[in-house]
This record gives C-alpha cells, structure tokens and sequence, in this order.
C-alpha cells in the first residue's frame, strides 16, 4: 500500500501553460492560462531525472493518449488504446486528478510512454495529423493482413482519413481503389495521391464491374451510408474494416456475409509501440497528411470551417514558441 498526497492543481503542477479553451457552449476559443502537467508535435524542453528515451532538444509528438494503467492485458500487449483505464489527452481526468487540457497550448508534460520520437526526415505540421489519422488507418491495413504486396484495398471517402489510407496504402506496395459518392474526387484520388482506381458507387455498373475484386475494404465514412453494396466488393472471406463513426446505426442483413464468408470489423487508433512504428515506416516513405497550416488567430474561423467540411484534409496550428514545446516527464501516481 502506497499513500499518496493529494495536490490540488497549482500545486501538482505548478508550471503554468497559455493555451486556447472554449469558456462556453458557444465553442469560441479563447486565451487561457492554467495549470497542467489533440495529437501535437514540438521539441522537448525539459525532462525528469528518470527520462531515458528522450533528452532536450528531440523532435516529438504526442497523440490520443497520455497515460493508461499499463498493467491489464491489453497494457501487456502494447495496445494501452484497449486500456479499460486509458486516458486521452483531452477532456479526460488524469490519475492525480487533474483534466487532460488536449493540445492547444504553448507546452505539455507528459509521461514519456506516451511520447512519439519524430524522425528527422518527417516534416512535423503534416505529419502531426498521423498521431491520430494515420494511426487510425494504418493499424487496420497491417491488424488484418491488408499490407501485403499484391493485395487490392478499397477506400471509402477521401478525407483526412481517406486520403491517409490510400498513402499507406501505395506505401506497402497494394493496390488501391478509392470509392466515393463523388466523381470530383477522382483527379485527386488518381493523380495526386496515387491511388491506381476510382469507383462512383452511385454508378451501379462501375459497382457490378468490382464486385468481388477486394481483399479488403478500408471504410473511413462517419456518415450514414449503405454498406451492404460495398460488401459485394469483396473477394472470397473478404474483410471491410469500420474506422468511421457515424452516429446513426447501420441497416446490415446477412446475407452479402455469408455469401462468400466475409467479415465487418471495427478499428481505432494503436497502442504506442506501433504508433512509432507508424511514424517511422511514414519517415522512410515520405508520408504526411494533406494540411492547411493556420496561425492561433485564425483558429475559430477554421472551426467554423471544419464544421462544414471545408478543409484538405486536416487544419494544423502554427503558432511557433507559443504552441511549440513540449515537455517529457517521467512522473507517474499509481
């Protein structure tokens, strides 16, 4: 048994941070200043005197996650994004009892499990967007055997995730086709992303022509949409892989499953062992995400924005020394 001394805020943490916080429902940004020990890269500053991964001066980044038991099964196996007592870098409670403030500030502590070391070759603004998105598309194609040379995927929707998948996706040497509710997105899909096909699935026979052509199927909408076309997709025990949420359930029947023994599968973001492996396979190949990269001052416009799904694909704030350190400590309460 361990007693351990309660702090209130100012106390535990006594460095103070200015950040951005919505004060309101009304989700306006406004200047904040508090207390503290969203996916964010920045250089370390400071470390603990038991920090041994990092020193002063490294490239790093911090994702989804800044603390999780790491003694339960799924903490054993290097996937703490299972922990039944994760902690998300934002609006969550940490074990000392204060809130996780997310990412928009000029620094943060964080226990240097949950640290990401960038490699030199990665551009930090775009490949910010991967402590969330690419983890998130990347886990799926390598969990479910989607990652190997010869293999033909489908991408659901090109957004911040969809266009992510296809990158991995060409990375690991599959092929790729993007599929989309829009013919818009064809120029993008094919000559700048690289993806070797496009398919309109409101054009029933460019559907009928792909049936059973896939191995897998990426599905990165979180809209409502009907799946049970996309199913007739797959190949023979073909998987499709459900990374977006939407808030209405789906219409599923069973009958395009059995036919043909196929899978639907849910995913998230990865533990943190492969979120560096992630960042690192995308520093040998050059992989970042599509960003618009914004100053502090334009950021409740660019909220605005993103409501109406006017970005490509992924807004990044800049604000150089004032969102731009972050700190390593190896302190932990259990």
């Amino acid at each position: 048994m361990v007693n351990v001394k309660k702090f209130s805020p100012e106390e535990e943490h006594p460095r103070k941070a200015f950040g951005l916080a919505a004060m309101d429902d009304s989700g306006v940004l406004y200047p904040f200043t508090f207390s503290r020990r969203h996916e964010m890269v920045g250089i370390v500053t400071e470390t603990g005197s038991r920090v041994h991964k990092f020193k002063v001066g490294d490239r790093v980044g911090v994702g989804c996650l800044v603390n999780s038991c790491r003694s339960c099964y799924c903490c054993e196996q290097d996937l703490e994004n299972h922990c039944p007592k994760m902690i998300l870098t934002y609006n969550s409670i940490d074990t000392d009892g204060t809130p996780t403030y997310g990412g928009y500030s000029d620094m943060i502590v964080v226990n240097e499990h949950f640290v990401v070391k960038f490699p030199e070759s990665l551009a930090m603004d775009g490949g910010a967007p991967l402590l969330c998105a690419g983890i998130t598309v990347y886990s799926p194609l390598k969990n479910f055997g989607l990652n190997k040379p010869g293999k033909h995927i489908g991408v659901v929707g090109l957004g911040g995730l969809g266009h992510l998948a296809v990158r991995f996706g060409k990375a690991f040497g599959v092929k790729v086709t993007v599929i989309s509710t829009s013919s818009k997105k064809k120029d993008e899909a094919i000559s700048k992303l690289g993806a070797d096909n496009f398919l309109l699935s409101t054009d029933s026979e460019q559907m009928h022509a792909a049936m059973g052509t896939m191995d897998g199927i990426i599905n990165t909408v979180s809209a409502k949409h009907d799946i049970t076309p996309l199913l007739f997709l797959l190949k023979l025990h073909g998987k499709m892989i459900m990374v977006g949420a939407p808030e209405q359930p789906y219409e599923l029947h069973a009958f395009p499953l059995i036919i043909g023994g196929k899978m639907i599968a849910g995913s998230g973001i990865g533990g943190m062992k492969e979120t560096q492996e992630m960042i690192d396979f995308a520093g040998e190949h050059n992989i970042t995400a599509e960003i618009e990269l914004i100053g502090v001052d334009y950021v409740n416009e660019a909220m605005e924005r993103l409501a109406k799904a006017d970005v490509r694909y992924r807004f990044v704030i800049d604000v150089g020394n004032t969102l731009g350190r972050i700190l390593v400590n190896n302190h932990c309460i259990k």
